[in-house]
């Protein structure tokens, strides 16, 4: 025994066209907390998949051993009677069924077809108590917060005996309370013998929680390395092939004259019978950056989307473009005022995922290249390619399904399809959520060339240091209300959240 809990060896993997996995190599010791990293198409996921046995035996090259014993796996199944348990970011949980049948769905506790209830809700309190969480076994999901179904995803990992937790993205949707919550409880799983693959993009979060740190690029490994000899400059040169001397290239810029601005907006939530948005003024100028921040359920996303007519009932206020009052019954109305919002979930909201790239570009905007209701296909195809080749868009071709691109690419085909409706307004709300560092950076070089062009952008984002790095001005909101305003130059971490938790 070699102290490895997984070991990977060259492992290959061959898509149509694009080499996924090119001979990579990947221990993990047992009872450690590996990170691994690398930029979106990096080769993480396919990497992940093939452990838990999404791709089957024979579909790779190379060799799994778990514990030092050769396995092949045949489906997800196989996986996890060895031990493996992956853990999404979208979580695979079904919300109207209870905590303890979430845990044991799949792995029933059962003696002759009939399920021990008994049995299953001591083994399920167990499992709870072991990662933190004080609910019922009977409590359904839905009446738990995102952190809290996190960790019912973890406890079903645990229940099933799994020895090797693979965790991707896990804190994307959480706030900082329950992200932190999530790493110190991941530290105790270590302390008791569980070992651990962790992916995110969050560096912060790789540099306090990991002991080694494993570099994916191009689909080969680029390096691994103790955290104690890495710090963020290297990891990231590492990850992206080359020196990014600053993460956020923020421009030095006079604004211009008011561009949109919203007077005393006010918003009706009729799903829970209360006021989202209360009495919300702005001024927005062309070629400025403002930045709308808070924790999460201050009214941001509600906001934005209320003002794109696609969220809520506006009960009172007034909205103005350059001078002009509108009057927004639906997002078409405001796509043609001049208004794109780019919303949080780009997989629910933003695209058509088994649509293609072009089709998703064109879609807001086919009246535009449309001759008495039919579409000018020569003219679809050329803003595509454009699109494509300004935004660095990673794809065999304009024809390659959205749902096959990474993150990164999939956030830049969004982009694409507003920056096509030629808007006066761009809204971003999380622009940057679940993307790696190097395509980040080239999204913010986006946005300064958009503002340098006279583009009114508003950035939200729950990351306080993109929302300090990018944006001339900070507005905090606080239930529903915005509580303070900062210039770009005096905007700190601490003012902000002074003022995102009501001034107090």
């Amino acid at each position: 025994m070699n102290g490895y809990a997984l070991e990977m060896k060259n492992i290959g993997k061959q898509f149509p066209g694009v080499r996924a996995l090119d001979g990579v190599t990947f221990n993990v010791k047992t009872a450690e907390i590996h990170a691994l990293v690398g930029e979106n198409g990096a080769g993480k996921s396919t990497l992940m998949k093939i452990l838990s046995g999404i791709y089957p035996s024979g579909s790779y090259d190379g060799e799994i051993f778990i514990g030092g014993t050769l396995k092949k796996f045949n489906g997800i199944g196989d996986s996890e009677e060895a031990g493996v348990a992956i853990i999404y970011q979208e979580l695979a949980l079904v919300k109207q069924l209870t905590v303890c049948e979430n845990i044991f769905l799949g792995s029933e506790i059962s003696q002759n077809g009939v399920i021990d209830w008994d049995e299953s809700y001591v083994k399920a309190t167990a499992a709870l108590k072991r990662v933190g969480l004080n609910v019922s076994p009977s409590e359904k999901v839905i009446n738990l917060g995102v952190g809290e179904q996190q960790l019912v995803e973890i406890a079903k990992a645990l229940a099933k005996e799994a020895a090797i937790l693979i965790l991707d993205e896990p804190t994307a949707a959480l706030t900082e309370s329950e992200a932190e919550n999530l790493l110190n409880i991941l530290k105790d799983l270590r302390s008791s013998g569980v070992t651990c693959i962790y992916i995110s993009h969050r560096l912060k979060e790789v540099f306090e929680i990991s002991d080694r740190i494993t570099v994916l690029r191009d689909g080969s490994v680029v390096c691994t390395e103790n955290k104690a000899d890495m710090n963020e400059d290297k990891l990231i040169s590492r990850m992206v092939g080359r020196e990014l001397t600053q993460i956020y290239p923020k421009k030095k810029r006079n604004a211009g004259d008011v561009l949109m601005e919203i007077t005393d907006w006010t918003v009706y939530d009729p799903a829970i019978d209360e006021i989202a948005v209360d009495r919300a003024s702005l001024k927005l100028r062309k070629g400025e950056i403002l930045g709308i921040a808070g924790l999460i359920g201050a009214g941001r996303t509600e906001l934005v989307m209320s003002l794109f007519g696609a969220w809520g009932r506006i009960t009172s206020g007034s909205i103005k473009l350059e001078g002009k009052e509108l009057k927004l019954g639906c997002a078409g109305d405001a796509i043609k005022a001049g208004i794109s919002l780019v919303s949080e979930d780009r997989k629910r909201y933003g695209l058509v995922l088994s649509m293609d790239i072009m089709r998703n570009i064109s879609l807001p905007s086919l009246s535009s290249i449309s001759n008495n209701g039919v579409i000018d296909g020569n003219e679809d195809i050329k803003h595509a390619e454009k699109y494509v080749s300004e935004l660095h868009i990673k794809t065999p071709s304009i024809e390659q399904k959205v749902m096959n691109l990474s993150g990164g690419n999939q956030q830049k085909v969004v982009l694409g399809k507003w920056l096509m409706t030629g808007p006066k307004v761009l809204i971003l709300d999380e622009p940057t959520r679940g993307i790696d560092v190097g395509a980040k950076f080239e999204i913010y070089t986006i946005i300064n060339e958009l503002v340098d062009r006279g583009v009114g952008i508003i950035i939200i984002s729950s990351e306080l240091p993109e929302v300090l790095g990018m944006c001339d001005r900070v507005l905090v909101m606080h239930e529903g209300r915005f509580t303070g305003e900062l210039s770009g130059k005096d905007a700190t971490q601490e003012k902000v959240m002074y003022y995102a938790t009501g001034g107090r």
